[in-house]
């Protein structure tokens, strides 16, 4: 008998008024006392089931009003049962092609559970809506190959298109991590090539092939002082810090954002919203600024407040 198979049968023999004593439990179940001893622990401790030692009537019981219980990930109260098809519903949203299939297991198990309970997963559908922008498409199959060489921690070789210059190169990258920035995907890896950590977007990755040379280590902390102290997915060490001004109109939205941990604010008199925070690639950075139009205005450093500048310029002239 398996260990699962097993754990279910405690259910079943304790779901009676009367309590069961330790040896009529190991004599239907056919264990020895130390397996006897482990199941119990862990059903206590790491499935959180509420089972209890009665010594009045000596043996073990399941507190009252919890016979109905699952186990886990089978073992949900009703409330457990509502959190998890509310997770699931939103990962379903957020990446459906690439996450649906793997979810529809538990997807089918949540909403047996939720139909016993009187709750129907399509209705939480309906009241969950996630909205993308600037959503890129990935190949599904590029998406499991990139995921899988992280875990397995192999090396892959790729094809990458550039979007900044418009050429393709072919590198042998260390996968480090994933990263889910704006609705896209994204790999933080050691390039071989040159020999640092660069960030890819998947989308971007025209051709790849898992080897089974193992993936460089490097730690996350190198990681995240080379792609997550800037601003944005181009992070990298900090050069400058921008500050921007905000009108009191768009301060009242922007007040509640956060753009970067390092971040500082204030807000002066007029009610206008001054914000400054590091970067290091400003590629990013300039776009965000411009979406805002004349409700910003870049206070340092110089060459950001040049390049936005020229932005709006050359924008204004295809409208003259």
């Amino acid at each position: 008998m398996s260990e699962v198979v097993r754990l279910y049968q405690y259910k079943s023999l304790l779901s009676g008024r009367r309590a069961v004593s330790a040896s009529s439990l190991m004599a239907a179940l056919e264990i020895s006392p130390a397996t006897f001893k482990r199941d119990i622990a862990k059903l206590r401790d790491q499935l959180h089931v509420p089972i209890k030692f009665d010594r009045e009537l000596g043996g073990y019981t399941l507190e009252q009003g919890h016979t109905d219980t699952e186990l886990p990930g089978l073992w949900f109260s009703q409330e457990e049962i509502l959190a998890l098809v509310t997770i699931q519903q939103l990962l379903e949203q957020l990446e459906p092609g690439l996450l649906g299939s793997k979810l529809k297991p538990l997807k089918d198990r949540l909403s047996q559970l939720m139909d016993k309970h009187g709750l129907t997963s399509q209705d939480i559908a309906k009241r969950i809506r996630i909205v993308h922008a600037g959503k890129r498409i990935v190949v599904v199959k590029s998406f499991e190959a990139v995921a899988a060489a992280t875990l397995a921690r192999k090396r892959l070789k790729i094809l990458h298109f550039s979007r900044q210059n418009g050429k393709t190169t072919e590198r042998e990258v260390s996968p480090q991590r994933l990263v889910h920035y704006r609705d896209n995907w994204y790999l933080d890896a050691w390039c071989h090539l040159r020999d640092d950590i660069r960030n890819f977007s998947i989308d971007a990755i025209t051709r790849l092939d898992v080897l089974e040379t193992a993936a460089k280590e490097v730690a996350t902390k190198r990681i995240d002082e080379a792609v997550a102290a800037g601003y944005g997915i181009f992070g990298g060490s900090p050069k400058a810090w921008a500050t921007l001004k905000f009108t009191p109109e768009r301060a009242r939205w922007v007040a509640g954002e956060q753009w970067h941990p390092l971040q500082e604010s204030k807000t002066e008199s007029d009610g206008s919203y001054v914000l400054s925070f590091p970067y290091s690639d400003d590629r990013e950075l300039a776009g965000d600024i411009m979406r805002f139009g004349s409700d910003v205005e870049v206070l340092a450093p110089a060459d950001l407040r040049s390049k936005v500048q020229r932005g709006f310029l050359e924008a204004a002239a295809k409208y003259v």
